[in-house]
Formats: C-alpha cells, sequence, structure tokens
C-alpha cells in the first residue's frame, strides 16, 4: 500500500471518493479481488474522519457476518453489545412490539458497536492491503473529459491539482455528496426538522441485551445497549428546540430524556458529552451514471430510526464489488451498472419507505392516526407474520443480499 501515486500514474481499476464506513469496506472487498484501487479521503494519515466518533452503530447479523468476511470484526478492541431485544413503544399510545432473538433460534439479532472502536478498526484493515492507493488528505474538485473507458477526476491535495483516472468512480463522499452533484444526479431532499443527540448513559439497570425505542410526537428517544455496560442514548428534539437542550446541564438534560423515556431501564444516572445532528433525508435520483455509481449516503441518507443507515451502506458497497467480481476486467461497464442497479432496487426501496414512513407517522399527532398506530403495535406484537418481516429487515435480511452477508459468521 503506497501513500500516494505519481501525478500522473496509470489509471485506477476503481476510485473510491470517501474513506468512511462505507468507502473503507468497499476498498477491502474490493482488494480480495486483486483490483487496483484508489481512495480518496479527507482526513490526514493518523486521524480518523468525523464520522468515526462516539455514536453508536447498531450492525444487524447480515452486517456482522459480511465484516467477520472481510477481516475487519477480529480487529474491533472494545467490547460490543448484543441486541437480543427491541423493545418499540410510543408516547400517548397503548401497546408496544417486543421481539426476542430466541424466538428465531438465534441468540441475537446484530450488535453495538462504538463508531470510532469501528473506524480503528477498519484503519487497521485498510493498513492489510496489498492493492490499495490512498489521497489523503485530499478532495475531490470535479470532472474532466475523459478518454474512452475512463473517468478523469480531479482532486487537490498538499501538492496542488491532479488528475486521476479510473474505470469506474465510486461516490461514497456523503449525504451531501459533490460527485452526486458533479455526475449531474438530483436528490429528493425532506428535512424532518429533528435535530437528534447522541450520548453515553448509565442506567440503574444494565442493558442485558435489550434495545428500547421510544416514540414521540416530537421524535425518537432511543436505547442501545453498549458492551461496556452503558447506553448509548439517541435523543431526538425538534430543531427549535435544539439550541436550548443543547445548553442543559447533565441533571437537566437526563431529566428531560427520563420524562420522554420513562422508567423502563430504571433511573437515568449520568450522561456522557453529547453530539447534535439534525436529521435530513436525502434520496438520489439514480443510482449510476456512465461509469460512476453512488453507494452509501450519496445514494440514500435516511432517518436513523430502525438504524438501517450504515447497514444498507453496506449492501450497496458488497453488492457492486459481486457484479464486479463478475466482470473484473472493466469494473465500470454498462453491464456491471445496470446490474447493480436492478439488484439494490428492491432493498433500498423498501429501507427507504420503512425508515421514512416510520418517521413520519410516529411524528404525527394527528388524533386520528392514535388509534390506527397503537393497533399497529399491538398487531407486531401478536402477529407471527409480521414480527417475521420485522425481524427479517432489523437482521439486514432484505431483497438481494449480498453472499458475505449470508454467511455465518465465525
Amino acid at each position: 500500500m503506497s501513500t500516494h501515486a505519481p501525478a500522473h500514474g496509470p489509471a485506477h481499476d476503481v476510485l473510491i471518493v470517501g474513506g468512511g464506513l462505507v468507502g473503507a469496506s468497499l476498498a477491502i472487498a474490493l482488494d480480495a479481488q486483486g483490483l487496483d484501487v484508489g481512495l480518496v479521503e479527507a482526513a490526514p494519515a493518523g486521524a480518523l474522519p468525523p464520522v468515526f466518533d462516539q455514536r453508536n452503530l447498531s450492525f444487524a447479523e447480515a452486517t456482522l457476518n459480511a465484516l467477520q468476511a472481510l477481516g475487519v470484526l477480529p480487529l474491533l478492541r472494545a467490547p460490543t453489545g448484543p441486541i437480543r431485544r427491541i423493545h418499540v413503544s410510543r408516547s400517548g399510545d397503548f401497546g408496544r412490539i417486543r421481539l426476542d432473538a430466541g424466538t428465531y433460534g438465534r441468540a441475537e439479532f446484530g450488535r453495538v458497536v462504538v463508531a470510532r472502536d469501528f473506524g480503528e478498526a477498519l484503519e487497521a484493515r485498510l493498513a492489510q492491503l496489498r492493492h490499495l492507493t490512498r489521497y489523503r488528505p485530499a478532495r475531490f474538485v470535479g470532472l474532466e473529459e475523459g478518454d474512452a473507458g475512463l473517468r478523469h477526476v480531479r482532486i487537490a491535495d498538499a501538492a496542488g491539482e491532479r488528475v486521476l483516472r479510473a474505470k469506474l468512480l465510486v461516490a461514497a463522499d456523503g449525504a451531501r455528496s459533490t460527485v452526486r452533484e458533479a455526475l449531474g444526479i438530483g436528490a429528493d431532499e425532506h428535512d424532518y426538522g429533528q435535530t437528534l443527540f447522541v450520548a453515553r448513559l448509565r442506567t440503574q439497570r444494565a442493558p442485558e441485551g435489550t434495545a428500547y425505542e421510544r416514540l414521540t410526537d416530537h421524535g425518537p428517544t432511543a436505547l442501545l445497549p453498549r458492551g461496556d455496560g452503558h447506553y448509548g442514548l439517541v435523543h431526538g428534539v425538534p430543531r427549535d428546540e435544539a439550541e436550548a437542550v443543547a445548553a442543559l446541564d447533565d441533571a437537566a438534560f437526563l431529566a428531560r430524556v427520563q420524562d420522554a423515556f420513562g422508567w423502563r431501564a430504571g433511573r437515568f444516572l449520568a450522561v456522557g458529552p453529547r453530539s447534535a445532528y439534525p436529521m435530513q433525508r436525502a434520496i438520489a435520483d439514480a443510482l449510476v451514471a456512465p461509469r460512476a455509481v453512488l453507494v452509501g449516503n450519496a445514494a440514500q441518507a435516511i432517518h436513523p430510526l430502525g438504524a438501517q443507515g450504515f447497514n444498507l451502506g453496506l449492501r450497496d458497497a458488497l453488492t457492486l464489488a459481486e457484479c464486479i467480481a463478475a466482470q473484473p476486467a472493466d469494473p465500470g461497464a454498462e453491464a456491471v451498472l445496470r446490474t447493480h442497479a436492478a439488484r439494490r432496487a428492491e432493498d433500498r426501496r423498501r429501507t427507504v419507505a420503512f425508515s421514512d414512513g416510520l418517521a413520519r407517522l410516529t411524528a404525527n399527532d394527528a388524533p386520528l392516526l392514535r388509534p390506527l398506530r397503537s393497533a399497529g403495535l399491538v398487531a407486531g406484537d401478536a402477529m407471527g407474520w409480521l414480527q417475521g418481516w420485522l425481524v427479517g429487515g432489523a437482521m439486514g435480511y432484505r431483497g438481494d443480499v449480498p453472499a458475505l452477508c449470508r454467511r455465518v459468521a465465525a
């Protein structure tokens, strides 16, 4: 692995813009195929991208299977938290949904991983790759007219600007993707009017494998069982209240969250540093362009309700890797991209609809919706077929699932 390629070096098979969760995972998957891959990263060597902070990632079973096969999971250093049970309720509505992995012959639905630890594991795995060239710190500047069969991509780094060439350009540069914009692909955007506060939470009762989702008119409050005996807290507030909530001291913040969540986990005792994230959706109008493809948040940035964002993005990356493996001589061939887009269609459509529909429905305080939501919660708790559908999505088995996701983790 080299840090920089010559200014006018040979073309890469694949050039990935964005070194976050999905871009790094794709680079690892493609290295196993022996492809020449370039990775354009904003963060300098020795630093992690901002996405690898103290937020908590909920990895579905399918995601864990894939990360095990990619050699990333064994490199995690901090303990992970098993999700054995899921409990969903809504303030003001009766009924709740309770899912237990044991009912489906599983030890767990997935695991909770701290983003920073995951970033460090990815970084350690990237350092082992043999066919990867990393451009860092560097940023995407734009596209230039290319040769037949190649994309010409202009980047800027400490040495100035240079043009890289690739048979396939992959946009993995997040919800505000500059690559997507340069390709002329629009996006359907929606602002949920919510801000999510994320922190580590210590409670009177240990997590013991239960993930809670408490829904309100103003957004969700979720507790995810971490491996260190704490919960990962996600607390949604109306956007116009976010500044005031950020200014609360720890005691007042804990009281607010306790009031929103209730007492299922006992008394809330302490909270760590808080981070805030505005919630917006951006769904790209297309997944592919000539010799280019969007993955992860560049393709679809969705509401975190249901914890499907990274799981969906990883399936993007692994499906693309499978499509390329079937035609490795030309990763950017039209047939490769057409197959990828077709394979991703159902999973993407269903996951986006589930996340967006749940976010809108649960935050709507219209009185006529309350009995309908309550009936839905009761049905979700009692009807086996509906629970099975929810469990399949929660574990990452929706639509055309990549082969690595179906492997049993060692």
